[in-house]
């Protein structure tokens, strides 16, 4: 670290004025105005030299520094003057006494995925959550671990077999112990995760299996962290995955998506040529079985911009959760996200089923039209904006499938429109009901997951509010400030009619904070009788299942005594959600892009901290 530093230093008073122009020309325009998927400067500055060296070389930004000389590279670090976060990253050693064979019985309590599923439903069973509605006011902190350096924390915790594993955004795997929060071991990997990894087996061994940020795929020996084989399945080179891959019977399914959306705020960027997909993985080998894109036809040009940049269509439909697998039918169930540019497509904002063994497309349902958007339709230079653009009401969650009366069943999942849908999965995705629940907005509306008990759809509405502020000092001439007062809010649906039970309206953010948001955009977990959910300015509550009414609030933004030395700062909730197993509760604190609080949290809570 000293050593990484000293050169990059050294660098910035030789390139000083070069690294400085550097980051107006290729930098700015996104990160001193973040917008939707996009990291502020702030955030960018709590990261290490090394962290933001691995982005710029081989991570999601490789592309921007293309052409770039590694002084010049120096100097762009040097430049943004990363400070590393306010605490040194621990080492990544083993300090559980011994490392025992690692098994995970059929029966047991786990997390395994995104949801503890197959349906995605983000639902815990009494015996496997071990946690009764009327103990839960009695949580207190069992343990915490510091992620180290890292500013967003993102990824779905997995727990089995007394073991829990987490990931960060710079790229390292941990394996703890649930009880203790000793680590077993650690893996780094090439790029930073954006999702949590996945329990399966690979030749007949416990394994997880995770992607990073670049689309690579890894697959480790799940009580020793060797990896065992590294796959990256698809060409594109903005793809990356975003979620957690579904393991189902020796087979891997992942969606894939992008950060193309992002570059479109670039009015130089040759704007867009990606597309979606999900790809099927053999789990023994990494050996690619299938791949189907989201968007059938390839992207080709579409004309030139005003400024004389080529532009491309149709693209975007990125899949940004983890498919939805119907045992019945033999299919997975996907939703889509936006088109980039134009030509729209009939397959965006769509819930789509696809052939397990093949991967062909069964039907497809869009529940949005038109919806063409890039970042360039949110920046002054609105070059790469759409000319038929829309409101970036995208699916950022999975379909959850559910059992109605009477052998019917339904795909029921929220949108970024604020809008909650059921569609039929035997009748080719006819509209059961529609339900709005809140406002919509690029950021706004349901964002992550939603979760159902089987009788209720329980769904958090994110809807932040932001204002513009005058910034001298920023290229756009402004910044975006958030409102403590909007934002957030949880609502129970009945699953056969999509009647709005109850709701559980914004909690403004405590204490006179400002450029706070009560936001709820991460992930909802429900156990019987309690719903879970988290939210940007640090507060993890629990509702009742019944009423809405809050059984319990803790506020995760603030500093914890870590099992592994420096203290851990909690900050915002978003993404993933809790998981809940054996009694205790598992979550993530910290996430700074959009104007979120940074953090390096891993936090579990249990009754009494016992």
């Amino acid at each position: 670290m000293r050593y990484f530093l000293l050169v990059v230093f050294s660098g910035t008073l030789l390139f000083g004025q070069d690294g400085a122009a550097i980051y107006k020309e290729r930098c700015a325009s996104c990160h001193d105005s973040p917008q939707v998927h996009v990291p502020s400067l702030a955030a960018i500055k709590a990261m290490s030299g090394e962290a933001i060296y691995g982005v710029l070389t081989t991570g999601i930004m490789k592309s921007r520094a293309e052409g770039l000389s590694t002084q010049e590279i120096f100097a762009l670090i040097g430049h943004i003057a990363p400070t590393g976060g306010t605490t040194a990253p621990p080492a990544i050693t083993a300090t559980c006494a011994g490392n025992g064979a690692f098994a995970v019985a059929a029966s047991a309590a786990q997390w395994s995925g995104w949801s503890p599923g197959l349906t995605n439903s983000r639902f815990q069973n009494a015996a496997a959550a071990g946690l009764k509605a009327s103990e839960v006011p009695k949580l207190k902190l069992k343990w915490a671990f510091n992620l180290g350096d890292v500013t967003v924390v993102r990824g779905q915790p997995v727990i089995a077999g007394g073991r829990v594993f987490v990931t960060t955004n710079a790229g390292t795997v941990y394996s703890l112990d649930e009880k203790t929060g000793c680590t077993y071991w650690g893996f780094q990997a090439g790029s930073g995760i954006r999702a949590g990894v996945t329990l399966g087996e690979a030749n007949g061994k416990p394994a997880v299996f995770f992607g990073d940020g670049g689309a690579n795929m890894f697959a480790l020996n799940a009580q020793t962290g060797e990896q065992l084989w590294k796959a990256r399945p698809v060409d594109h080179y903005a793809s990356m995955a975003t979620s957690q891959p579904r393991y189902y019977k020796g087979v891997l399914y992942q969606g894939i998506s992008s950060f193309e959306e992002a570059l479109g705020g670039d009015p130089k960027f040759a704007c867009c040529t990606f597309r979606g997909s999900v790809v099927a993985l053999d789990a023994n080998t990494g050996t690619k079985m299938w791949q189907t894109f989201t968007i059938p036809e390839a992207a080709k040009a579409t004309g030139k911009t005003q400024a004389g940049t080529e532009q491309f269509g149709p693209s975007g439909a990125g899949v940004w959760s983890t498919p939805t697998i119907d045992e019945k039918l033999g299919v997975l169930y996907l939703g889509t996200g936006d088109n980039y540019s134009n030509p729209v497509t009939n397959s965006s904002d769509s819930v789509m089923a696809m052939d397990l063994k093949t991967g062909k497309i069964q039907w497809s349902k869009q529940l949005t039209e038109n919806d063409a958007y890039n970042n360039g339709c949110v920046t002054p230079d609105k070059t790469n904006c759409p000319k038929v653009s829309g409101p970036d009401h995208d699916f950022g969650q999975p379909p959850m499938l559910v059992s109605l009366t009477g052998g019917r069943r339904a795909l029921v999942i929220a949108q970024k429109s604020g809008k909650a849908h059921a569609v039929d999965p035997d009748r080719k995705g006819a509209i059961l009901w529609q339900t709005q629940v809140g406002g919509g907005s690029a950021l706004g509306g349901s964002q992550w997951g939603s979760a159902t008990d089987g009788r209720n759809m329980y769904v958090a509405i994110s809807n932040p509010g932001m204002s513009v502020e005058v910034d001298a000092k920023s290229p756009a001439g402004y910044r975006l400030i958030l409102d403590p007062k909007k934002g957030g809010g949880l609502h129970a649906l009945d699953l056969k009619t999509g009647k709005i039970l109850w709701s559980s309206k914004t909690i403004p953010c405590a204490d006179g904070r400002k450029d706070c948001s009560p936001a709820q955009s991460a992930a909802v977990t429900a156990i019987p009788g309690v719903v879970l959910s988290g939210a940007v300015d640090g507060h993890l509550r629990a509702y009742a299942a019944a009423t809405g009414a809050v059984l319990w609030d803790e506020n995760t933004a603030r500093e914890f005594a870590a099992v592994n030395g420096s203290p851990a700062h909690g900050g915002s909730i978003d993404v993933a959600g809790p998981a809940v197993v054996d009694g205790m509760v598992f979550v993530n604190s910290g996430y700074s892009q959009w104007g979120g609080m940074p953090g390096n949290a891993f936090l579990v809570y249990s009754v009494d901290g016992r």
